[in-house]
């Protein structure tokens, strides 16, 4: 599906035509520039790639260097491909935020969550603690309680819900209402919340 690279910038609101205060995710979408046109022929699919963000070339490998001097654009810092573009691109094209998304859109949004390190099950699955007095302990307010059976199989079973390393992951929320676009910024401004933090890499697609 097609679709545009962006940074998330923060979260505001806006008030809606019959009053309604709509808490929103602003994205600055774009502009993103067409690094690679992959085809049937040449790559056995069809696809485009988008770069996004310039970098200069002292931070750039030579295998990139050769990558975008045969596009003929500037070194991109992140790339991403994208099917399903309607119309016909080249290497060197540039889409904006207002070119693929109108307001009332619904768009698929992919970001990296918040990491939050090493946590209980309480935080990382939702367990009740003393609060439910789960079985297997009474005076240890998050702990996890029993884990396993008895004589057999003496053992715990694998996929049990235990404390570990929360967030970090690639996350995709669907079916996200586009609210505005404001094209002179390449701002979108998305309905509720998407993952990651300010400043991180999200991927919207149509």
């Amino acid at each position: 599906m097609p679709g545009l690279i962006g940074k998330k910038v923060g979260m505001t609101s806006v008030f809606s035509a019959d009053g309604k205060n709509i808490p929103c995710t602003v994205i600055e979408a774009g502009p993103c520039v067409v690094t690679q046109v992959k085809t049937v022929e040449t790559d056995g699919y069809s696809a485009i790639q988008l770069g996004f963000q310039e970098k200069t070339a002292k931070h750039t490998n030579k295998a990139e260097k050769g990558h975008f001097d045969k596009a003929g654009v500037a070194p991109q810092r992140h790339l991403v491909e994208f099917e399903g573009f309607a119309e016909e691109t080249k290497a060197g094209d540039v889409f904006t935020a207002d070119q693929l998304f109108v307001e009332n859109d619904n768009v698929n949004v992919v970001g990296t969550s918040k990491g939050k390190g090493f946590q209980g099950v309480v935080k990382r699955h939702g367990f009740q603690g003393v609060g439910g007095q789960t079985h297997g302990q009474h005076n240890r307010l998050r702990h996890p309680g029993s884990l396993g059976a008895s004589s057999w199989p003496s053992r715990v079973f694998k996929g049990m819900r235990m404390a570990g390393r929360t967030g970090g992951e690639r996350v995709t929320v669907q079916n996200l209402k586009v609210i505005k676009v404001i094209p002179e910024h390449n701002l979108v401004l998305i309905k509720g919340s998407v993952p990651g933090a300010k400043g991180s890499i999200v991927i919207i697609e149509k």
